[in-house]
């Protein structure tokens, strides 16, 4: 049993559900929310706040300020209430009521933004805010997740590894795309592996990040309406949009 000082010191990472008895083929499930967080976004998040300390940017009157549909949010203000840091989540309408309630339990302060499936969409007023906020009170920080590569390093330094070291033979690994932190990290990491691996990302119908038509979408943490800055086609080899009614059937 390990023993921690820190919450984010924390995540099991070697949980796996096997779906051959539901889909009739060879497919695994990585789950990611075993930890305080309960969301992958811990990595992230830590990854983030380690990155901007080690760079002097985070001090004791900084406010870490960051956009977030929810998880990302409650993994920030978990790892704000740990260090002493304060942290201002700017979300919309689609994070869920849970979400919110639990990071003002964590002491955050979570800011709702309005705004449309056009012109950038929710994310767009969000990111609006956050720039507008930063240049008008110098204490503010912003991990920005869109555009930080220690988004995608920890997945590079963690998630990655973990799937290789438990599957040594792995011909396709599905991988969620958001900001593509997870999906850019994981690409990198098998790109270098001894043996090839297919890339496949999962995008929601409605989401520009592929270069598809924006729409309305109402599951937060996947899909984009810009298109992702870390995003590499390059380490990609296929794309499979989903519609979110399908999404909701699957699970």
């Amino acid at each position: 049993m390990p023993v921690i000082s820190v919450p984010q010191a924390f995540n099991e990472e070697d949980l796996y559900v096997d779906l051959r008895a539901v889909i009739g083929r060879a497919l695994f499930l990585k789950c990611e929310g075993f930890n305080f967080a309960g969301s992958i976004k811990l990595k992230a998040a830590a990854e983030m706040v380690a990155a901007a300390e080690r760079e002097g940017a985070l001090t004791r009157r900084s406010i870490l300020v960051e956009s977030s549909s929810g998880n990302l949010g409650v993994a920030l203000s978990i790892i704000a209430a740990s260090k002493g840091y304060r942290f201002l989540c700017v979300t919309d309408a689609r994070c869920n009521l849970a979400t919110r309630l639990m990071m003002e339990a964590l002491g955050s302060q979570v800011h709702m933004v309005s705004g449309t499936e056009s012109n950038g969409g929710f994310l767009g007023a969000r990111l609006d805010y956050v720039r507008d906020l930063c240049a008008t009170d110098d204490r503010c920080v912003w991990l920005s997740q869109y555009t930080n590569p220690a988004n995608w390093r920890a997945h590079y330094r963690t998630t990655a590894p973990a799937i290789a070291r438990f599957f040594p033979d792995l011909d396709v690994l599905f991988v969620g795309a958001g900001t593509t932190g997870t999906l850019m990290g994981c690409a990198r990491y098998f790109r270098r592996w001894d043996r090839p691996v297919r890339i496949v990302a999962v995008d929601s119908v409605g989401s520009v990040s592929f270069g598809g038509a924006a729409g309305r979408r109402m599951i937060p943490g996947l899909g984009m309406s810009v298109r992702p800055p870390l995003l590499d086609d390059a380490c990609v080899d296929d794309v499979l949009v989903v519609e979110e009614a399908d999404t909701i059937r699957a699970c």
